[in-house]
């Protein structure tokens, strides 16, 4: 019976073992089935997705080719100089008897600075003077010699006058020698008259002579007074009561009395780089800010070289600033913001939409059907954001905007305009 039991056990026990492995494997593979079908539809799922990203062009933002003020500013520093600056030397050698000035003055001009000694000079004054006295005496002398000649001649003209007559009225009642005496006469006494008033012109001329040398001696008499040539400041002061100034005229090289600077307008050179020379413009705007005083103000460009210096390869621009004030001393610095480019209506893009090769410029244009374009553009003024056009597009056109590696020639996309751009556009036009 144990053995019964046994073999009992052991059948019963291998049948459940038998059913639990049938069960775990149909439910294996009913899980094997279900990824298998998930798989399935998974890869389905995925099939579809090229489908419509194939069908779907890509986004681009684009901008719209616009007229825009634009223009092109230097920022460079400048130096004032005054606007007019002498050194005012003796016309005439003498001593200073007096100097009525120093260092910082205000001047007018026609005012004396300093007035000279020079007893010679006085002396060649009052010769002068007696030289256009003497010919004046000359002149004198030379018409009273006029009129006797005249007298002369008229009583001798008349006298052989008659004698020609009663000879004529009686011939042979005057003898021929004495004819001939009263006619020689006659055309002596006229003689006379012409050597009368031939020394009459000389002393005249001599008397312009004499005039000329006293006006000589006058003006350099008014050498000796050193005035102001224009309203300034005294800069700097060079001599003394009692000094020897030696004549500006001289070979010798001669100090200078005083020097004079016009600082009431100053002017504000800029060197103006050789890339930028020819853009510069009589008028143009500059703004001008001088640090030393924190000061803030608009001039223009007043004058220029129109050449440049070989050593530095800039032209030399001047701007004239207003200084009633005498805030402002020659030698200060500013920085001046000066407009070398400017077009009110230009023709414009975003610097993010061009492309800059090795030798042109492109953008990406998107046509009427939304297809990119390639386009070589020429380009002029270039702003801080934004540059000029000027062939290669026309005002309207889209060009695509930022990212530009990702779009191809020929692509389709699907054109946004660029919100950042149109309001910053119409911020600008707001402004001006």
């Amino acid at each position: 019976m144990s053995r019964q039991r046994s073999w009992k056990w052991i059948t019963v026990n291998m049948r459940k073992t038998l059913s639990l492995t049938l069960i775990g494997t149909v439910a294996g593979a009913g899980v094997i089935a279900i990824c298998i079908g998930a798989a399935a539809g998974c890869g389905r799922a995925g099939d579809s997705s090229p489908s419509v990203s194939a069908d779907t062009p890509p986004p681009a933002a684009v901008v719209q080719v616009r007229r825009t003020p634009l223009s092109n500013t230097l920022s460079i520093a400048g130096e004032f100089i005054p606007y007019q600056e002498v050194e005012l030397h003796a016309k005439v050698a003498g001593y200073i008897r007096s100097i009525s000035v120093d260092i910082g003055d205000r001047v007018h001009k026609g005012q004396v600075l300093a007035v000279l000694e020079i007893p010679e000079l006085v002396a060649q004054l009052q010769e002068a003077g007696a030289g256009v006295r003497h010919s004046q005496e000359e002149i004198t002398h030379a018409q009273n010699e006029v009129s006797r000649a005249e007298a002369d001649h008229a009583a001798l003209h008349a006298a052989a006058t008659r004698l020609r007559q009663a000879s004529e009225a009686r011939p042979g009642l005057i003898a021929e020698q004495e004819l001939d005496d009263a006619t020689a006469k006659d055309r002596s006494s006229e003689a006379q008259v012409d050597a009368a008033k031939s020394a009459l012109s000389a002393s005249r001329q001599q008397l312009e002579v004499s005039q000329a040398d006293q006006q000589h001696y006058a003006a350099l008499s008014e050498y000796s007074r050193i005035t102001a040539p224009f309203d300034g400041v005294v800069t700097w002061r060079y001599a003394d009561t009692g000094s020897l100034i030696q004549a500006g005229t001289s070979n010798i090289s001669s100090l200078p009395v005083v020097k004079l600077s016009q600082v009431n307008v100053l002017r504000l050179r800029i060197p103006v780089p050789e890339s930028l020379a020819a853009s510069v413009r009589d008028g143009e705007p500059a703004e001008i800010h001088v640090k030393a005083t924190d000061k803030r103000f608009t001039g223009k460009v007043m004058r220029s070289t129109d050449s440049l210096d070989r050593s530095t390869r800039t032209m030399q621009v001047e701007v004239d600033v207003p200084n009633k004030d005498y805030k402002l001393t020659p030698g200060m610095y500013a920085d001046v913001s000066l407009r070398v480019q400017n077009d009110p209506n230009a023709l414009t893009l975003p610097l993010q939409a061009i492309s800059r090769g090795a030798d042109k410029t492109t953008v990406l244009l998107v046509n009427s059907q939304d297809h990119v374009e390639e386009r070589e553009i020429r380009t002029g003024i270039e702003g801080s954001d934004r540059i000029q056009v000027l062939s290669g597009l026309n005002e309207g056109d889209r060009v695509i905007v930022g990212n530009l590696s990702k779009y191809r020639p020929g692509q389709h996309v699907d054109p946004k305009l660029s919100t950042m751009a149109d309001e910053k556009y119409v911020a600008e036009q707001g402004a001006q």
